[in-house]
C-alpha cells in the first residue's frame, strides 16, 4: 500500500475534453499534496526497459579507466561518468554511494560522449525522446490544472535542457561502507522527472510535514515527481518533495529523465488569482539549473 497516487495519463492524449480535465485534476492534487504519483498508461514497452537496464550494466561493468575516459570532470556541461562518492546531494551527509552516467542533446540535437558500445547509442536516443513526449503530455496537464491554456509551456521546450540519468548503486561490502546513502535527501532541480527501477527499491519520499514513507514498486509503472523548478513556476501551488535512496542490500539500478526548460525559458511564476503575487523573480532555464548544479558538485571541486 501506498499514499503516492497512482495515474494513468491515457487521457490527456486521446481522452475526451471532459476526461482530460478530471485526468489533469488528478495530476494537480498529486502535485500539491505528496509532488509523487506513479504513472500508468506510458505506452513504454516492459521489453523496451529490459533493453534499457541491459544496457546500463553493460556500461556500469566496464573498466574503472572505461569509464572515466567519459568522465564528466573531463567533458563538463552535466554529462558523463559521475563516479563512487563524487556528487553529494545532502549537502549536511557523506557523499553518496552512487555511480552515474548523464546523457543530453548537444547543439546538433544528438545524445553526445555515448560510450562506444554496441547499439548503445540508438537505444538511449530513442528512449530519450519517448521521455520527451511523456514530459510533453504531463505538462498539458500541469498547464489545464494550474489555470492557463494548455500549450502554454510547449514554447518553453522546444530545446529543453533534458538529462537521461543511468544509476547504479551498488551492494555495501562491508558494514563500515553501508553507513552512507545511496542517495542523499533532496528536491530535484527541475520541472518533473520520470524514474524507472528495475526491481530493487530503496526510494523513500517525505511529503512536506510528514515523517518519510517508503514508495514500492509498482510494476508496469514509472515513478515521477515534480522538481523545484516547477514548484517556483506554479508560484508554490505545488510542492517539490525531498526524497532520498537507502543503500540497498542488493545491487540496485535505475533510469532517471530529468526535464528542465529551455536554456533561454523564462521561469516566470503563473499567478492566476488576483490577490496573489509572485514568490519568485522570473529566471531563465540556464541560471536556474547551473545554480543547483554548482550547489551539487561544489564540494568536489574544493
Amino acid at each position: 500500500m501506498t499514499t503516492i497516487p497512482v495515474i494513468d495519463i491515457t487521457p490527456l492524449r486521446s481522452g475526451t475534453e471532459a476526461e482530460r480535465a478530471t485526468t489533469a485534476q488528478a495530476l494537480g492534487q498529486a502535485c500539491r499534496e505528496t509532488g509523487f504519483f506513479y504513472m500508468q498508461g506510458h505506452g513504454v514497452a516492459s521489453d523496451t526497459m529490459e533493453k534499457m537496464f541491459a544496457a546500463s550494466r553493460h556500461f556500469f561493468s566496464q573498466s574503472p579507466e572505461a569509464k572515466d575516459a567519459l568522465a564528466m570532470r573531463h567533458l563538463g556541461k552535466n554529462r558523463g561518468y559521475v563516479g563512487l562518492g563524487v556528487e553529494r546531494l545532502d549537502t549536511s551527509s557523506l557523499p553518496d554511494r552512487k555511480e552515474a552516467f548523464n546523457l543530453n542533446r548537444d547543439e546538433e540535437g544528438t545524445l553526445s560522449a555515448c560510450p562506444d558500445l554496441p547499439g548503445w547509442r540508438a537505444l538511449m536516443e530513442e528512449y530519450f525522446k519517448t521521455c520527451l513526449d511523456l514530459g510533453a503530455i504531463l505538462h498539458r496537464g500541469f498547464a489545464r490544472d494550474l489555470g492557463v491554456a494548455e500549450d502554454f509551456f510547449v514554447d518553453k521546450f522546444q530545446n529543453p535542457l533534458a538529462t537521461l540519468r543511468l544509476l547504479h548503486y551498488p551492494a555495501p561490502e562491508s558494514s563500515q561502507e553501508a553507513t552512507g546513502p545511496g542517495a542523499g535527501a533532496h528536491t530535484d532541480y527541475g520541472n518533473v522527472t520520470i524514474l524507472a527501477v528495475d526491481g530493487v527499491s530503496g526510494l523513500q519520499v517525505r511529503p512536506r510535514g510528514q515523517e518519510w514513507i517508503d514508495a514500492p514498486l509498482i510494476p508496469g509503472t514509472f515513478i515521477c515527481n515534480i522538481g523545484d523548478c516547477l514548484m517556483r513556476w506554479s508560484n508554490d501551488v505545488y510542492t517539490s518533495t525531498p526524497h532520498r535512496v537507502l543503500r540497498p542490500a542488493a545491487e540496485r539500478y535505475s533510469i532517471a529523465f530529468f526535464l528542465d526548460p529551455d536554456a533561454d525559458a523564462l521561469v516566470e511564476p503563473i499567478v492566476t488569482q488576483a490577490d496573489d503575487k509572485p514568490h519568485y523573480p522570473p529566471i531563465t532555464g540556464h541560471d536556474y539549473l547551473q545554480e543547483r548544479l554548482n550547489a551539487t558538485y561544489g564540494h568536489a571541486k574544493s
